[in-house]
């Protein structure tokens, strides 16, 4: 069996409605539409979020706090995490592929809760002092790309 040739079970398709096929298909002349009004137009119908006039949530709900559009978010992960990582070079695709971060966003940043027991070398954006002092103490190396 190939991809191509899979069907989806009977019964779990729908045919789509055809508007505007004689009045015995039950969906001819106004097209399930009804007759005039703004519903009826071509295009016609309100905004997202329009209310009837009242005036909309988004507007009448207190703006708070300040959204810094260059924030720089990074992926972070503790030195307690990087003991179960067995590997002696570690850099952020190894920490994908072992479950430990999801995405790279702007970068990896290793910050310094836990102790690490053997020398590794951790390759980041960035390192909290505590971490890099950690990992230096503990025999491995630190590397900022």
């Amino acid at each position: 069996m190939l991809l191509n040739d899979l069907r989806p079970p009977r019964g779990a398709t729908k045919n789509k409605k055809r508007l505007g096929r004689g009045e015995s298909s039950g969906l001819g002349k106004t097209s399930g539409r009804g007759h005039k009004g703004q519903k009826a137009r071509s295009g016609g119908y309100h905004k997202v979020g329009f209310e009837g006039g009242q005036m909309p949530l988004v507007r009448r709900l207190p703006k708070r706090g300040f959204h810094n559009p260059f924030r720089v978010e990074y992926a972070v992960v503790n030195l307690c995490d990087l003991v179960t990582i067995e590997t002696a070079e570690i850099d952020i695709n190894v920490l994908i592929e072992n479950g430990l971060i999801k995405k790279p966003l702007a970068g990896l940043k290793i910050l310094g809760n836990g102790e690490l027991s053997r020398a590794v070398t951790v390759k980041a954006k960035k390192f909290s002092k505590v971490a890099a002092e950690k990992i230096e103490k503990a025999g491995g190396k630190v590397i900022v790309i």
